[in-house]
């Protein structure tokens, strides 16, 4: 069972900027991790996330060009670099990850449908405020 770990989640006015990370116990070239946000009563919203073997990123439409997904291998950590945060983007935020053993379309999938992913972490707050 690979466990993760989310970190970084805080208070922050609009415009602000978050880091979070996800520390991942085990991670592998096949590994799709992403992260999505959920709010009380809606569903899961995928966010953004990375394909650890090529390095290939995906990102919902509301947050292209102020988020960031990146991974530090060495460390099996992935980060989400938040800038120009909005009181929208308020919400819980959840590191995933899963395996892909066929086409690199199933990463991109489970990433922006937040779907199909193997392990997830807690979650870490973010709040926003205007």
């Amino acid at each position: 069972q690979v466990k993760v770990v989310e970190s970084g989640g805080g208070s922050v006015q609009a415009g602000g900027s978050v880091r979070l990370s996800c520390a991942a116990s085990e991670t592998h070239s096949n590994t799709c991790m992403g992260w999505f946000r959920q709010t009380p009563g809606k569903k899961r919203e995928g966010v953004a996330g990375i394909y650890l073997g090529g390095d290939n990123t995906w990102y919902a439409d509301s947050v292209k060009g102020r988020f960031t997904v990146s991974q530090d291998s060495a460390k099996n950590t992935v980060y989400l670099q938040m800038n120009n945060l909005k009181p929208e983007d308020t919400a819980m935020y959840y590191c995933a990850g899963g395996w892909i053993y066929d086409s690199l379309g199933n990463c991109r999938t489970m990433v922006l449908a937040a779907v199909g992913y193997d392990f997830e972490g807690q979650g870490t707050q973010v709040t926003v405020s205007s």
